[in-house]
């Protein structure tokens, strides 16, 4: 869930990138973009985070 959140806040990041560099004109500002990618970092850590226990569990189950 976390990976897709991250997922899609650094689509919206990306499109803004990609609109702003055709000369069509970002629809965030500065400070909506750093926001925007602060949200999609912690939401990526905490997906991997999560993975890592996941897999930390299943490996002790098996023992």
């Amino acid at each position: 869930m976390f990976l897709i959140l991250a997922l899609l806040l650094f689509a919206v990041f990306g499109a803004n990138v990609v609109l702003g560099s055709l000369g069509m004109g970002g629809f965030l500002g500065d400070v909506s973009e750093m926001l925007i990618m602060l949200a999609a970092s912690i939401a990526f850590v905490v997906a991997i985070l999560q993975k890592e226990t996941a897999e930390k569990k299943s490996k002790e189950q098996q023992r």
